[in-house]
Parts: structure tokens; sequence; C-alpha cells
């Protein structure tokens, strides 16, 4: 396991630079300074996260544009007549529909809320160890409203056992604040080391080859005993190998 945290330590020290920003869906949110407008734009970057960096740049920079380029002040203050623009938007499997929906529960929430931390942050949650009540509960409430069934598989919940990779992502965006200004910060009740790794199947198949999962399998189990295992390293920020885990998989193809 020594071997192993100093592989994730050097590689940790390549992949966590400023330059990951310029080819990372996480350049979205980097266009803007206002917490609100971080937290939008990188709320539909995360969400869009599945596939080619380059497809999920693409479809947040356009979906950005249609928001006039002012994402908070659009969710808040658009008009009815405004959501015909969106009608042809399609990233993948998430279509107009699915959209129409989200810029529907953002304005109910921004409406009562300066900030999207407290849709997933409830009083129970600060006696955890880690956020998958604050999933859960973030699940539960963004589908409070009348909603497309279509709709619900673009969030997911520790209670089906998934991954929550895309959440997980965005709240480490959130969360986390590093030296090399990548992660923002932003949020101050969720605590670093209450994150969950972000588990794709490139991460679950590097940490699986390093020993550290007994399986490959992406599924919220394995998110949860990979982040165990870094908290060996680091209790207070294990997330931050992220980078070197991710890194490894997509960049290296595991060739280290």
């Amino acid at each position: 396991m020594e071997k192993i945290k100093q592989v994730l330590d050097a590689k940790l020290n390549i992949y966590q630079h400023p330059d990951f920003i310029l080819t990372d869906p996480v350049c979205i949110p980097h266009r803007f300074t206002q917490k609100q407008d971080i937290e939008i734009a990188g709320f539909f970057a995360a969400i869009f996260s599945w596939g080619n960096r380059t497809s999920i740049i693409n479809s947040a920079t356009k979906l950005i544009q249609l928001m006039e380029n002012a994402p908070y002040d659009f969710i808040c203050h658009h008009e009815e007549q405004h959501l015909k623009r969106f009608l042809e938007f399609k990233h993948r499997t998430f279509n107009a529909t699915d959209l129409l929906y989200f810029i529907q529960f953002l304005q109910h929430h921004y409406q009562q809320e300066d900030s999207l931390e407290s849709a997933f942050v409830t009083e129970a949650f600060y006696s955890k160890t880690h956020i998958g009540e604050a999933l859960i509960h973030f699940h539960q409430y963004f589908f409070s409203l009348p909603h497309p069934s279509r709709t619900t598989k673009h969030i997911s919940t520790p209670l089906k056992n998934s991954a929550c990779k895309r959440i997980n992502m965005f709240l480490r965006w959130m969360v986390r604040k590093d030296e090399q200004g990548i992660d923002f910060g932003l949020w101050e009740k969720i605590q670093p080391y209450q994150l969950i790794c972000p588990l794709d199947v490139h991460v679950a198949n590097v940490a699986y080859r390093l020993g550290l999962l007994d399986d490959a399998k992406s599924n919220w189990k394995n998110a949860v005993a990979l982040t165990q295992q870094l908290k060996h390293w680091d209790p207070d920020d294990p997330i931050k190998y992220d980078y070197a885990l991710f890194g490894i998989g997509m960049a290296e193809r595991l060739k280290f």
C-alpha cells in the first residue's frame, strides 16, 4: 500500500494542475465569478459528464449560450416564451424535456435559497461521516415537483446503489479548495472529508488493478469502499486522489 500511495502521490502532482481545467468539464464553471453562476454552470457540466469530454464541453457551452451567458439571471428571471429556444437541445439521452424540468427546479430553488448547497444539506446531515444521506435528500428534493418520469434517470441516488459519479464530481468542485485553483471551495456546510470519490468505470478499473477494490464495479458500495481506502492516506481530503486515479485511467490507460 505504501508503494501505491507513492505512485498516486506522484500522479497527483502531475494531474492536479491548472492545465487540467482546459480540457475538463470543470472549465465551464470556471468561466464565471458569481457563486450562483458557478453552481448552475457546474451542475449542468457535471450532469452532462459521461462520454467524450469534448462533446460534454460543447454541450455545456451551447446551453450556457442559450442562457445568454448569464445562467443565474436567466434561471431567476426568464419568462415562458424564453424556453422555446431549448426545444431542440440534446446531449446524448438528455433532451429538452429533461432540461425544461431542470430549469423549473432550479428556478424554484433559487426563489427560496441563495445557494444550491442547501438542496443537499439537512439538519441530520451534520452528524454524518459522508454525504450519502445528502445525495438521497437531494434526489428526493429535486423530484419533489411534478416531473417527467424519464428525467429521474439523470439524477442518481445511493438508494439504487448508483456510484453517483456525476453528482459526486459536482460536489468535489463546490466543496474542495486546492492550491491549484481547480476545485472552487465555495461551500462551507459540507466538508471535504465527507465527500465520496467520483467513481466511474475508468477509476473503478484502476482502483481494482491497484488492489484498492475487490472488483471493478462502478457502484455506491465501491465508491464508499474506495473513499475509505483513500482516507488512510489523507483523512481530511481523501478525494484529492481522484485526480491521480482519473489520470491513470484516462490519460495513461493504466500505463504506469
